[in-house]
């Protein structure tokens, strides 16, 4: 749950990109969202990351 904040964040860019016209922005929020599941996953256990998701 520490980590919660970071998927709010990626979401919140993602919608601005969106709505802005910046599909490549959306799409690497999309990579990094992905990149950081993996990592807390590695570092903490798998049920946190997927309970962030």
């Amino acid at each position: 749950m520490r980590h919660s904040w970071i998927f709010e964040v990626l979401a919140d860019l993602r919608a601005y990109a969106l709505a802005n016209g910046l599909p490549n922005l959306a799409r690497k929020t999309i990579e990094a969202e992905n990149a950081a599941k993996t990592d807390i996953s590695e570092k903490s256990g798998v049920g946190e990351a997927e309970s962030e998701g």
